[in-house]
């Protein structure tokens, strides 16, 4: 394999593993908001946990973009 198909590939698995970082942040963000508002709580404190951790998780997906760009020098 030439040395540009092997950068290249490399490029590829390295953006990958950002964008798969990034959605499952907010998915895990929004699926633990869902579970305390509607197993914890039976639903009485229904959009906000969910919207709560929606805000977590985007901010742990800015965290972890910005220690990859750090350690990466993207």
């Amino acid at each position: 394999m030439s040395s540009d198909r092997k950068q290249a590939m490399k490029m590829l698995a390295d953006f990958s593993t950002i964008g798969m970082s990034v959605a499952f942040s907010v998915f895990i963000g929004v699926w633990i908001g869902w579970l305390l508002d509607h197993k914890v709580f039976n639903g009485r404190t229904e959009p906000w946990f969910t919207l709560i951790f929606l805000g977590l998780g985007v901010a742990a997906a800015f965290r972890n973009l910005f220690h990859m760009a750090r350690r990466k020098d993207l």
